[in-house]
């Protein structure tokens, strides 16, 4: 058919296309954030693993809460920062659950650096995702203490700058160095590719929490044109050209690939 031709009024769509625990695709983010992909791919994989009914997410303050309404997972709302420590209270009450928290990089490398540092230490058994953009994207686009060097803010739009702003702070690189941690990764969602290796890392922290091998993060870039100031289409290539350039994507930490 030619790509053209106005789509029949009798067709019908043959299979579900997103996964069954996304209870809408509409969404109050900006046009061109990556966080709703994210989503997707952790849902995907949890209906993957068969999880459904006994997975609970606990969420950070931020973009990332603003989903809460979209996925039928049971939910809890943290206080900015704290996600890991509730989901610690969590998971020892109740631990046949999947529990894992979302988390932008202010809420939880500004505001709760202290908890997730804590909670990998404790080796508590949970997922922990880090939805990295580099800014506090619902207040505005303010630096955060993970923004890279030379990375656009609203509070610095010539960029971070390590001589006024100190450096930023590497949180799975120093998560990967904890003892009680056995899974770290980083991924994006910049293009299909990327979206490709998520699903992978994801499914992977997932499968440590099942063999309560340790704490496991996956770090997930993702796009904030709104808080870059860029244009919607500048969103995948301004954040590889800048998060993507210092942070690498792989896997830092495997204690089950060297059992």
């Amino acid at each position: 058919m030619n790509v053209a031709t106005p789509v029949p009024d009798n067709a019908v769509k043959r299979a579900p296309f997103g996964p069954k625990l996304l209870l809408s695709e509409d969404h109050p983010l900006c046009p061109g954030c990556g966080h709703p992909v994210a989503l997707r791919v952790i849902l995907e994989t949890l209906q993957a693993l068969g999880l459904e009914g006994r997975s609970i997410g606990i969420f950070g303050h931020g973009c990332s809460a603003l989903m809460i309404g979209t996925m039928d997972v049971d939910m809890n709302l943290a206080l900015h920062g704290r996600a890991p420590a509730t989901a610690t209270g969590v998971k020892r009450m109740l631990p046949d659950r999947v529990v894992f928290t979302m988390q932008g990089d202010g809420d939880m490398v500004s505001e709760g650096l202290a908890e997730v540092l804590h909670t990998a230490a404790r080796g508590e058994k949970i997922c922990c995702f880090l939805l990295n953009n580099g800014v506090f994207g619902d207040t505005g686009g303010q630096m955060t203490a993970a923004s890279v060097l030379g990375q656009r803010t609203k509070t610095d739009m010539g960029g971070r700058k390590a001589e006024e702003h100190g450096y930023p702070i590497a949180i799975t690189k120093l998560l990967a160095s904890l003892d009680g941690v056995s899974y770290v990764a980083r991924a994006s969602v910049h293009n299909a590719a990327g979206v490709t290796l998520a699903k992978r890392f994801v499914r992977q922290a997932f499968e440590h929490q099942l063999q309560r091998t340790g704490f496991s993060l996956v770090e997930i870039l993702t796009m904030c044109p709104t808080g870059w100031a860029a244009k919607t289409s500048d969103g995948p290539g301004y954040m590889m050209d800048t998060l993507g350039r210092q942070l690498e994507l792989g896997e830092l930490k495997d204690v089950l690939a060297t059992q």
